[in-house]
């Protein structure tokens, strides 16, 4: 009776292993046939000793302007939509200027009147001085003639300078293009009251492009006014060179990071203002340059106070590594250690991704 006790248990321990061992095998089997992720992987983008990552800026047209007004009024016209081309000189905006075509009115009297006082004063003068050449007049006479004159010239002059005032308030009523380019943008509409310093419209000229952006301090010994420069296009995955136009020599209210322009060189590339750009510098011949392994921000993984990124293993697997960064260069972030030149990374997951899953490239 009693093996007959134990040769059942012996059955069931048996029973239980194999029903474990088949639970087992079929979570593996999932596992293994689960789908995989499509993923957009990049290499490790490798730089060298002889160029130094700048950072990133936008494009803006060298020629720029927004316009605004030193009066107050009312819009009158505004004959010029975004978009349209513009020669110089061509009207932007007029602001009513009631009031100044009425002063103006009484410049122009003022002027009249001064003139026709000169005129009578000069002829006095010319008389009275020939008159006292000839012993006709006293020195007292040929004094008040003098002064008559001088007083006479110096109002007409001042109603002059009162002339050029006006026609200077003119040019902020009626307010002109000033050079040939584009409007870009109109911050106002016929019938808005206008008032002093506000923008009104803003005009460029698409003839050339530069990139503000700047450079850190570590950098800024292999940097000089000349400097030749690569520009990436984001938007255009394209990459323009240019040199550096302008460089502060100060960094006290930027934060250790030295502000710099630099001009593009002429390109066919359909360049327009606003698109982001990474500068990259050709570091001098002393090697001031350093190797710089950068990668873009989204593709970054933050867990607690470690940050990673996901690198394309054998067999199409994706493995988590842990980084040491640096600087931060726009969208994009220096590598100090975790990534080596022929590395992969995905960049971008369609699903969601953990250490050891199966990737498919796109």
């Amino acid at each position: 009776m009693k093996n007959t006790t134990i040769y059942k248990s012996f059955i069931i321990t048996i029973s239980l292993g194999l029903v474990l061992m088949g639970c087992g095998s079929d979570e593996k089997q999932t596992a293994d046939n689960r789908e995989a992720v499509p993923v957009t992987v990049a290499d490790v983008d490798m730089g060298d000793s002889s160029t130094i990552l700048a950072g990133s800026g936008q494009i803006k047209a060298v020629n720029s302007a927004t316009l605004s007004t030193r009066m107050m009024g009312y819009v009158e016209s505004l004959p010029v939509k975004i978009g349209q081309k513009v020669n110089k000189g061509d009207l932007l905006i007029s602001i009513n200027n009631v009031d100044l075509r009425a002063k103006k009115a009484q410049v122009e009297a003022s002027i009249t009147e001064a003139q026709v006082a000169f005129n009578n004063a000069k002829k006095d003068y010319e008389r009275f001085q020939n008159l006292f050449n000839e012993n006709s007049a006293s020195q007292k006479e040929l004094d008040d003639m003098t002064a008559r004159y001088e007083m006479a010239k110096a109002r007409l002059e001042a109603a002059n300078q009162m002339k050029n005032e006006v026609n200077s308030q003119f040019a902020y009523a009626n307010i002109r293009s000033p050079f040939s380019g584009v409007v870009t943008n109109t911050y106002i509409d016929e019938g808005d009251m206008a008032n002093p310093g506000v923008p009104l419209v803003s005009v460029e000229s698409p003839s050339g492009f530069e990139v503000v952006a700047k450079v850190a301090e570590n950098n800024i010994s292999g940097v000089a006014v000349g400097t030749k420069a690569h520009i990436m296009v984001k938007a255009l995955d394209t990459t323009i060179t240019g040199k550096v136009s302008e460089l502060s020599v100060s960094a006290q209210h930027t934060g250790g990071q030295y502000l710099m322009k630099v001009l593009l060189d002429k390109t066919e590339a359909n360049i327009l203002s606003g698109m982001y750009a990474t500068v990259r510098l050709e570091a001098d011949d002393q090697g001031n340059g350093k190797t710089v392994v950068t990668i873009p921000s989204k593709a970054l993984v933050h867990k607690g106070q470690l940050t990673g990124v996901y690198t394309l293993g054998q067999d199409n697997v994706a493995l988590l590594r842990w980084l040491r960064l640096g600087e931060n260069y726009g969208e994009e972030v220096e590598v100090l250690s975790g990534l080596s030149k022929g590395d992969q990374y995905i960049v971008s997951a369609e699903g969601k991704l953990y250490n050891g899953a199966k990737v498919t490239i796109q």
